[in-house]
């Protein structure tokens, strides 16, 4: 992809190279500052984001946060600008990979695991020490250095921790990584280390267990109920000292985990010495920079020869479970491609296919079903919704006009025993009983609706008297105009307020068309469906047709359709 001559012109003592990464927050390029040769890193907010204020403060104080944190385990940045419209942030270049990449790649052993985990921790509670949060804890983002120093990287959504920072943005969406997203992040609680707790915790159970601690079925809504709700699957994968740690740090309750990561590392750090000798990190040779209260935990004596038997089948390097994490789709023109593997496993058992033999190339996958339809069926079922109040007309009943500010004259019977009920819809709105008149007679029967309910009858309503065993209906409509009352009032502010909520939904969906999933598309069908329901009423109310249930039900539905394929074709077309 070629660099923005903005990009250029802004850092003019830098040479851009080509994109080397992208996520949620920007694009990152390498670049190489002239005058010192150092080679680094730069990080670019959008276009499409710079032009939003809530979006550049964040990316502004993302960089003054980040010039702040001086750490072994935390990426440095060396320089912030923002000039002609572009939010530039310079920072190291790392070149030894990720913990991603080697995950799923060679493998990492259970040690290995651990002490990424401790320089992991290092560097959270250097930034939580400093008053910042990373709330986006993820293999991707726990890069290298060429001589192998794990640093944490990308605090692109931290926050403050005195401000109470919350994790939902003001469309609606909620920021972070679904598989790693603590319960209080999913809730838009307050927030604090124990966020990041959770996240470190989830990521050593993968590392050690090479799986997620929940399914990963059914989409990022799906798996962050999972987190909120679900206790996560026991960790029997390593010895129980290491699996009481993780768990601890994956409690539901932010209050029941480790209070802070230090707190982490140094049970994390006795446990490992436990499982695997007091010497393990020495053994391992990997830089870890700790604190004297972790340090002195890495080396506590080992629990006698049941630890040392464990230490010897914990060698194998663990690789993740590549159905729990989906690698991310790659278009090339109109096809998509993926893993050449898929395709030979998908025609040969995995048992038969040397992994010496299955090319790391990728193939178009199986074009998928078109989805143009999607917008002419929106448009069919709204023109449906519309058309049915028209197309029903209110039941044929004797028309009780009258003034419901006043007692209603209807009816004959006995006025000790009769009753009237007023409904629409099949919702009760009112049930009285008959006035006792002086002197006594049964014709006419009249009733008094109680205070709010004389202004809720709109249009037209179903009144039932009820008298001496016998019930009648009529077709009970107020002199005043419909939308003066709460049933048209009522159906136009629900009518406006659906409206409202299913733009803001198409807008993210438009925006953010990879960022968005399911959660959209379960809030469209509840939205759509008083959509339907409203404009029933708002027509039915003004046609002064007696209302009945089912046409709400049809209208209800067919508005429910309506918003799902509106937004499923707000998604393709973004997508494109």
């Amino acid at each position: 992809m070629t660099v923005s001559a903005n990009v250029v012109a802004a850092l003019p003592q830098y040479d851009i190279g080509a994109e080397v990464g992208r996520g949620g927050m920007g694009v990152v390029y390498a670049a190489v500052h002239r005058p010192l040769g150092r080679a680094v890193a730069v990080k670019r907010l959008p276009g499409v984001l710079a032009s939003d204020e809530r979006m550049s403060a964040r990316f502004a104080h993302e960089a003054r946060l980040l010039a702040r944190l001086d750490h072994p385990h935390i990426v440095p940045v060396y320089d912030y600008v923002q000039d002609r419209g572009e939010h530039l942030l310079v920072m190291e270049k790392l070149d030894g990979g990720t913990v991603w990449s080697k995950f799923t790649g060679s493998g990492v052993t259970p040690a290995l695991s651990c002490a990424f985990g401790l320089a992991m921790l290092s560097g959270l509670h250097a930034a939580h020490e400093a008053g910042v949060l990373h709330l986006d804890v993820k293999p991707k983002n726990l890069l290298f250095t060429a001589g192998g120093v794990l640093k944490v990287a990308d605090f692109g959504i931290s926050q403050v921790v005195s401000e109470g920072a919350t994790l939902v943005t003001h469309g609606g969406q909620v920021l972070g990584t679904p598989a790693y997203l603590a319960p209080e992040q999913a809730l838009g609680n307050p927030l604090s280390p124990a966020a990041d707790v959770y996240g470190a915790a989830t990521v050593l159970y993968e590392l050690l267990s090479g799986r997620l601690p929940f399914d990963s079925g059914g989409g990022a809504l799906a798996m962050i109920q999972r987190h909120v709700y679900q206790q996560p699957r026991p960790l029997t994968e390593v010895p129980d000292p290491l699996a009481r740690v993780i768990m601890r740090g994956i409690e539901r309750d932010p209050q029941s985990r480790y209070r802070n990561a230090e707190t982490f590392a140094v049970d994390l750090a006795g446990a490992a010495a436990e499982v695997f000798g007091r010497d393990w990190l020495l053994r391992l040779g990997t830089p870890v920079h700790l604190t004297p209260q972790v340090a002195a935990a890495s080396t506590r004596p080992a629990a006698g020869p049941a630890a040392f038997a464990a230490r010897e089948t914990l060698a194998l390097p663990v690789r993740a479970t590549l159905a729990d994490t989906p690698p991310t789709p790659v278009r090339l023109g109109a096809d998509t491609l993926v893993p050449a593997a898929q395709v030979l496993t998908a025609q040969v058992p995995a048992a038969q296919v040397p992994a010496a033999q299955v090319p790391a190339a990728q193939v178009p996958a199986a074009p998928k079903p078109t989805t143009r339809w999607f917008a002419p069926a929106a448009a069919l079922a709204a023109a449906l919704m519309i058309a049915t109040p028209f197309a029903v007309p209110g039941r044929a009943l004797p028309v009780l006009a009258a003034d419901l500010s006043k007692p209603v004259p209807v009816g004959e019977g006995d006025p000790t025993t009769a009753r009237l009920t007023v409904t629409a819809a099949g919702i009760t709105l009112a049930d009285v009983p008959a006035l006792s008149p002086d002197p006594p007679t049964t014709s006419p029967l009249t009733f008094e609706l109680p205070g709010a309910s004389r202004w809720v009858v709109g249009g037209a309503a179903v009144a039932t008297v009820t008298a001496d065993g016998k019930s009648t209906d009529y077709s009970l409509q107020p002199p005043t105009h419909p939308l003066i009352s709460i049933m048209g009032a009522g159906s136009a502010v629900l009518l406006l307020f659906a409206l409202a909520y299913l733009e803001s939904i198409l807008r993210s969906l438009r925006r953010r068309p990879t960022g968005t999933g399911a959660g959209a598309f379960a809030m469209a069908a509840p939205l759509g469906f008083g959509l339907g329901v409203a404009v029933w009423l708002l027509l039915s109310v003004l046609l002064r047709h007696t209302p009945d249930l089912w046409p709400a039900l049809v209208c209800g539905g067919l508005g429910a359709v309506a918003a799902v394929c509106t937004a499923v074709a707000a998604r393709r077309s973004a997508a494109r």
